[in-house]
């Protein structure tokens, strides 16, 4: 059955956390064995153990491996996940997991994304904590996921190259490049490893309170210490998308590609005539790295014929409180206008395809079960004419022609069965 999730990671996040809150919710530990071990076969043990964490119950995973697993480039562990025997959304999720870890790894340590070694990252354990968490995703049918911002931690962290801050580059570096907000905590602990935030990337959409939703499960992942004042779990809470009238959204109703999905939302404006024009695409970033599901510009001419211009900023009603505080701490206004606004969203689809080995997600929306528009990821094609050393608009070229070939209807799509890869190795492949 097809559901949503929201994952509160309000007390930070790691691959086994993740894979902990989604066994507890209900995933199978036999169905993450099996998946596991068709990545590195005999291996690795999976097993859970029920814990109390700051007064809360949880599942604890283990990953039980051999004491020291080797170190592996992106092209090793790329070529484990395209010869896996993995049903084609597990795989595609987790190739697009470990190549953002790649592309983030690479640029904070300034090496060709295929030669890194992702040393703590491409051991055994977080091989198999990407791989159990992708799996459980697909068997729980979970279609869209939202998750509160990111928080980091604090103070310093021992790796394998010696101590780092906290937060950790990679982190930092997973975050700018896919827009995530985030925020330090007040634990003295690295709080979100890389693993865990390369996850949460790739499996949410969006950024935020908990939306409008009928609970189904809930689930509650433990991290391994306790930590003072604050419980060291990651929830996730599995449900079905509600409209704005109340009413459940039934299958076919919004991810099978029917009637467009009516949502509660705000607009937030204000009519500025006075802000350095230089400081705009600052403002913009901000509001949508809090939240924002959209912000925009209209010029406008003022009374006395003053230009201007309209700040608009669409948004989840949790978020509004936080991009009311953007509005008004970073822009020189002094006022602003709010109204509630129906918006109805169009079934959104995913799909992987493959440039030269470099995963680019395809984003399609149908209308009434047809296919009405498909359009490759921008960030993802621009990573991937970065690695590649090509010109972006060639990249794009590419990635469109690819789409092209793609999903030629929209008629039998559901919302628990993704849309098809393409043939190249489950979109991530060589």
């Amino acid at each position: 059955m097809a559901a949503s999730a929201w994952f509160d990671c309000s007390s930070g996040a790691s691959g086994d956390m993740l894979m902990g809150a989604l066994l507890d919710a209900g995933a199978s530990v036999e169905t993450l064995q099996r998946a596991v071990d068709a990545v590195v076969p005999g291996a690795i043990r999976l097993r859970t153990e029920r814990v109390v964490r700051g007064g809360l119950a949880a599942t604890k995973a283990h990953v039980d491996t051999e004491p020291s697993p080797p170190h592996r480039t992106w092209h090793a562990v790329r070529a484990l996940l395209a010869r896996a025997s993995l049903p084609a959304p597990v795989r595609d999720t987790a190739l697009s997991v470990f190549s953002r870890l790649a592309r983030a790894e690479a640029a904070v340590h300034g090496v060709p994304v295929d030669d890194v070694h992702f040393h703590e990252v491409g051991a055994l354990d977080a091989i198999a904590d990407v791989t159990a968490v992708c799996a459980a995703h697909h068997e729980l049918g979970i279609t869209e996921a939202t998750s509160t911002p990111l928080v980091l931690g604090h103070g310093r962290v021992d790796s394998a190259h010696g101590s780092i801050p906290v937060p950790v580059p990679a982190v930092l570096r997973l975050a700018a490049d896919h827009g995530a907000p985030v925020r330090s905590g007040d634990q003295p602990f690295e709080m979100c490893t890389p693993t865990g935030a390369a996850l949460l990337l790739t499996l949410c959409g969006s950024w935020g309170g908990l939306p409008l939703l009928r609970v189904r499960a809930t689930g509650t992942g433990a991290g391994t210490r306790d930590l003072p004042r604050t419980p060291n779990v990651v929830r996730v809470v599995l449900g079905r998308s509600v409209t704005a009238a109340g009413g459940e959204v039934e299958d076919g109703e919004d991810g099978g590609g029917g009637e467009p999905r009516l949502t509660e939302a705000v607009v937030v404006d204000a009519n500025i005539d006075d802000l350095d024009p230089r400081v705009w695409p600052y403002v913009l970033s901000r509001l949508l790295e809090s939240g924002a599901a959209d912000a925009w510009l209209t010029p406008i001419v003022m009374k006395k014929g003053r230009p201007a211009h309209t700040l608009s900023v669409l948004c989840p009603p949790s978020r509004l409180a936080a991009l009311r505080d953007v509005v008004l701490t970073e822009t020189s206004t002094l006022g602003l206008r709010e109204y509630p606004v129906g918006k109805h969203e169009l079934a959104r689809h995913f799909a992987t395809v493959s440039l030269d080995g470099h995963p680019v997600r395809i984003k399609f929306a149908s209308h009434r079960h047809r296919l009405v528009n498909r359009q490759p990821e921008y960030e993802d094609v621009a990573a991937a004419a970065s690695a590649l050393g090509i010109p972006l608009k060639t990249a794009l070229a590419r990635a469109s022609a690819k789409a092209q070939e793609l999903a030629p209807s929209a008629s039998s799509w559901s919302t628990a069965t993704p849309l098809p890869p393409d043939g190249e190795g489950g979109g991530g492949g060589s």
